[in-house]
């Protein structure tokens, strides 16, 4: 006899669970040789580890669809939970292989370019990536989507996402609250993609928690970052000693993504950027994956990725 344990805090169980528990006791019957335990957001099954595995996989797809759907179904469960796990991947059933998660009212958040997708592909791969490329090419996004998905699948505890902040002054000696009012509205990208993955009331409490944190990169100094998704976002604003020192924060079963546009350094015009340096220096570590962003992987309005392409060749001339 063995025990697995679901932890549900990150969808809404109660609606899951059905009215009165109904969804679940429904589970129940499919499976009949388990004990199933509900305890809040909490789900333990008691049983031979062979019948346990069938239900972990099949109950996972079961929350993939009501985390998509915000509703469950009760032939969707009669399916899902009497289906032959070998026949069809989660994949499948999603009926997209570029999906990444479901955020908010269950709208889906693809890798939808070639590069966003070999981003999907490599962070599975790779601890440390860097993502190069101009405004509007959908790498911060992605970066940010892969690590709420991490988040989600349990394989890291914490987000950290932090920003050299050139223009809010980030050596500056403001207080606390007068450092968080100035950053803010440098940071709000940063926000703004969260708040489309999550439900507000759980983004606030990850926030209180310190599940997911953003910060400027000057905070990072010192610590050292383990079971965590890192994001360096505009990192060619950093310098070499920034970099340096942000590269050397990583710890145990942690993945690192430095994303950043080398056409828009706000940098003074006497130090260079870090980012740059730094590309030259790692490109030969096999460990660490770069991939090079473009116009083709532009997002936003189709005049977008023109005026970045004569921008490009204004600056080859």
């Amino acid at each position: 006899m063995s025990e697995k344990t679901f932890d549900l805090h990150l969808i809404d169980h109660s609606g899951f669970y059905g009215i009165k528990d109904s969804n679940i006791e429904l589970i129940r019957k499919l499976f009949p040789k388990l004990k199933i335990i509900v305890r809040g957001d909490m789900v333990k099954v008691i049983g031979e580890d062979e019948e346990i595995e069938i239900f972990y996989q099949r109950f996972q797809l079961l929350l993939d669809l009501f985390d998509k759907q915000g509703k469950i179904e009760n032939n969707e469960i009669v399916n899902l939970m009497l289906y032959d796990q070998d026949e069809q991947s989660s994949n499948d059933i999603n009926g997209d292989s570029d999906l990444i998660l479901y955020g908010r009212n269950g709208i889906p958040i693809k890798a939808r370019t070639p590069n966003q997708k070999r981003m999907y592909s490599a962070i599975y791969k790779y601890d440390m990536m860097f993502c190069i490329g101009p405004a509007g090419t959908g790498k911060t996004y992605t970066a940010i989507a892969l690590a709420v998905k991490f988040l989600k699948d349990k394989k890291i505890k914490k987000i950290i996402l932090t920003r050299p902040a050139v223009e809010a002054g980030e050596n500056l000696g403001f207080l606390p609250g007068d450092l968080k009012e100035k950053l803010d509205p440098y940071m709000q990208p940063l926000y703004d993609a969260l708040n489309d993955m999550l439900p507000a009331a759980k983004l606030n409490s990850y926030f209180e928690d310190g599940t997911i944190e953003i910060a400027p990169l000057a905070f990072m100094r010192g610590r050292t970052l383990e079971n965590a998704f890192v994001i360096l976002d505009e990192a060619q604003n950093a310098t070499l000693g920034q970099m340096k020192m942000f590269l050397t924060r990583m710890g145990e079963n942690s993945k690192f993504i430095i994303t950043g546009d080398v056409t828009q350094i706000d940098l003074p015009p006497h130090q260079a950027s870090g980012l740059l340096q730094t590309c030259k220096m790692l490109r030969n570590i096999d460990d660490i994956n770069f991939i090079f962003l473009d116009e083709n992987d532009v997002m936003r309005h189709p005049l977008v990725s023109k005026i970045i392409k004569k921008f490009e060749e204004n600056q080859r001339d």
